[in-house]
Order: structure tokens, then sequence, then C-alpha cells
């Protein structure tokens, strides 16, 4: 009788595998923190249109800045996939304490620029009653930015040396104390005040310094991080290094600065058009927002493989690794594009009983559905070069994309200004912005894709 001997697993699937194991804790992380979004703007809508527009204003300057954080302390997980890839499990301590200074010299910047950012809505042609709550909402959640950029330096220490199961645990907690806090302070039950959109922001920054907390006991008391803990003395700012991670950071953050503002923009400018405009911009958006976690998961997980491939001398396992996550984003882009087509109306129904909203919501779903497989592309493929420590080139394409490309080209489509002869007759409003992003989007996939292939290959023959 014949053995049947079992077909070794190919490369390509092991690191698919490894990926995903890396990848999907952070990935229930990140769905929980955007649901945390998705619940401020679904629970608000159901209060009334004003209190939605509100939240969708407020939460379009808020989430510019938490993005350009979240981007600028991303400098500590290359630096420490490339200590751990090397085994310099020594170096890591200390580059987790200069990040944490760091972080709290983000966070105070951060809370500063929160709260400044309210002079915008004076000259954007708001109501009274709009302006006054969308004010209100960014000074409130502003408290939650020194804890949040805090947490960003732990959660790239913690997931570049493979432990991510944190980052989801509390994130779900975090989400879960977020919505129970939003049916008090939203609706005013339990004898609480009905503060509408003013209480997802209290929900929210409460639940910022609470997540900065839990990681820190997981930290102090899990015993995988007993080779690399990074509180054990105290440690005063070192400058030059705080200014290396900055120069390494502060790319990814004008990087993500580039798009999310871009996107942002799009909800300051429709501001003219009406709530109904801004507040399906806001459905479309906050969607979008959740199924681009899985494609950012993947390329949180390529800065730490690919960085430790760097670290432990091997290029080649480098390029083959971050191509591999470039496969598996596209992969999943193919399904959620095809997923928003389909169920676009009933997406829309979930966060709206207005009639006109949810139908202008569903039409900006159809054009989120196109940009899917360029979006996914273009995040795999700036979060692999990270990994190889280069964030400059990533910003210019970035910047390019959308400042160059998405705006201008959504200006003319969305505005119609009659002083350009090509401009169309009529405005089309949110559509013609989503347009304008379907193209950035696009063309910042192309030039990301040409990158990466270059910077993998000029390496290998290095």
């Amino acid at each position: 009788m014949t053995a049947t001997l079992a077909r070794p697993a190919s490369p390509f699937r092991t690191e698919v595998a490894a990926l995903w194991e890396l990848a999907w804790p952070m990935l229930v992380g990140q769905i929980a923190t955007v649901g945390m979004g998705v619940a401020d703007v679904a629970m608000t809508g159901h209060v009334s249109a004003d209190q939605l527009g509100a939240v969708s204003l407020g939460a379009s300057v808020w989430t510019i800045i938490l993005v350009t954080v979240m981007g600028t302390m991303m400098a500590i997980n290359t630096v420490v996939a490339h200590d751990a890839g090397a085994a310099r499990f020594d170096k890591i301590a200390h580059a987790v304490r200069q990040a944490m200074w760091k972080g709290l010299g983000v966070g105070v910047l951060a809370f500063a620029l929160t709260n400044l950012a309210t002079l915008v809505f004076d000259h954007i042609g708001l109501t009274a009653a709009v302006n006054a709550d969308a004010s209100m909402f960014l000074h409130v959640i502003s408290l939650g930015m020194l804890p949040f950029a805090c947490y960003r330096a732990l959660y790239g220490y913690t997931t570049s040396i493979n432990q991510t199961k944190p980052v989801m645990v509390i994130a779900l907690a975090g989400l879960l104390l977020n919505v129970f806090l939003n049916w008090l302070l939203v609706f005013g039950n339990w004898g609480m005040p009905r503060l509408g959109a003013v209480g997802c922001a209290v929900s929210t920054a409460v639940g910022m310094w609470l997540m900065l907390a839990a990681m820190l006991l997981w930290i102090r008391s899990a015993v995988a991080y007993r080779e690399t803990y990074p509180f054990t003395h105290w440690e005063w700012p070192n400058w030059r290094e705080i200014g290396s991670m900055l120069r390494l950071g502060l790319p990814i953050g004008v990087t993500y600065f580039a798009e999310v503002s871009a996107f942002g923009a799009v909800s300051l400018l429709l501001a003219p058009f009406g709530v109904v405009q801004v507040s399906a911009n806001q459905i479309a958006l906050n969607f979008s927002s959740l199924t681009f976690m899985v494609p950012l998961s993947f390329g949180i997980a390529l800065i730490s493989r690919v960085g430790q491939a760097l670290g432990e001398g091997n290029p080649e396992r480098a390029r083959f690794v971050a191509w591999t996550g470039v496969r598996m984003s596209l992969a999943f882009a193919v399904a959620s594009a095809v997923f928003i087509a389909v169920f676009r109306w009933q997406i829309a129904r979930m966060y709206t009983s207005d009639p006109a909203v949810r139908a202008l919501a569903a039409q900006l779903l159809l054009l989120a559905a196109v940009f899917q497989l360029s979006d996914a592309t273009q995040v795999a493929t700036s979060s692999a070069i990270r990994g190889y420590k280069v964030t400059r080139a990533p910003m210019q394409i970035q910047l390019i994309a959308f400042w160059g490309v998405s705006l201008p080209l959504g200006y003319v489509l969305g505005t119609a200004p009659q002083w350009l002869g090509f401009a169309p007759a009529v405005p089309m409003a949110a559509r013609g912005y989503w347009i304008g992003l379907v193209a950035g989007l696009t063309v910042a996939a192309l030039l990301l894709s040409l990158a990466l292939r270059r910077l993998s290959r000029a390496r290998l023959l290095r």
C-alpha cells in the first residue's frame, strides 16, 4: 500500500498565512475603532438631520487630524520591526520610551489644532445651530488627542513584535463602551442629559483615555513583553532620536493627511449645497472607511513583515512579502466592490431614515465600489515601501494624486465654475467630488506600484 505524502505548502500560501495571522487581530481592532465613528453617525442620524450634519462636519475635521497623528506616530512600527528582525531587543525598549515622548508632543499639538479648526466653520455658510454643535463636538473630542498619540506609539510597538491580540481586545472593548455611552448621552437615557452630537464627542474622548490605560496595563502584565518591556526606568527625551523618528514619521503623517484631507475637504466644500449632500457624503465615506480597514490592516502587517525581513538582511524575502500583501489586498477589494455595489441601498438604510439622504448615499456608494481596487492597491504598496524605511516617495505621490488630481477635478465637476470653459453646465455636487476621488486613487495606485517595483529591485541589486 503506497503512503500518501502531504504536499508541502507553497511559499505564497505560507506567507499569506503569516500575514493573515498578524493582520486579522489588527483588522478586528481597526474595524472596532472605525466602528466608533460608524456608531456616532448612525446614532445621531436617528436624532435629526442637523445633528447628523454637525457630527459629519466635526468628524471630517477631527478625522483629518487624527489620521495625520496616526501616520506621524507610525515611525515606531518600522524602527521596532527592523530591530526585531535583527534581534536587537535591547534597542526596542529605548525606542518605545522616546516614541512616548514624541507622542506627548504630537498629542498636545493635535489638541491645539483641533480646537483652532473650529474657526473654519465660520466661513462655510453653516446655520448657527449646526456651527455651534460642530464646534462643541471638536472642543470636547480634542481632549482625546493626547492619549491617542501615546496609544499609537504603544500600538506600533506591540504589532511590530508580532503581539496583535491586545489591539483587537482593547479596540473591541472601546467600541462597546462607545456605543453604550452614546446610548446614554446622545439620546439622554437613564436620566442622562440629551447631548446629541456632543454626546458622541464625550464618548470618544473618554474611550481614548481608557484605551491608553488598558494598553499600558496589558504591556505591564503580559509575559510576551518581558524581553523588551520599555518602562523599567525613567528616561528623558533624546531630541536627536525623536528628531530621527519625526523625519521618518512626518512624511507618513503628510501622506495620510493628503488622502484623508481630500475626503474631509469634500465634506466642507459640500456644506453650501445643504445638509442632504453633506450627510449622504458622510454616510458613503463612513462605510468606505470601514471596508478600508481590511487593506489597511494588511498594510500595517506588511510594514512589520517587510521590516523584519530587511532587518534579517533578506531583501529577496522582503520583496516577496511586499507583493504577496498587495495581492491579498486586491483579492479583498474585488469582494468588497461587489458587496457595496449589490447592497448599497441596504447600507444607506442602516444609517438614515431620510429618503433624500438615502437616495444620494446609494449613488455615492456605487462610486465607492468603483475605487475599492485602487484604494486597496495604494495602501498596500505605500505600506510595503515604508517597510523599507522610505517615506518621502509615498508622501509625494499622495500629494500629487489627491491635491493635484482629486480635489481640482472634483471642484470642477462638483461646483461647475462657469469661468472654466470645460466645466459642466450644472454642478454635480457630491457625485462630482467622488468622481475626482476615484481618479486620484487610481493615479496613486499606479504610481505607488511603480515605486515599489523599482525600490524592491534596487534593494535586490544592492
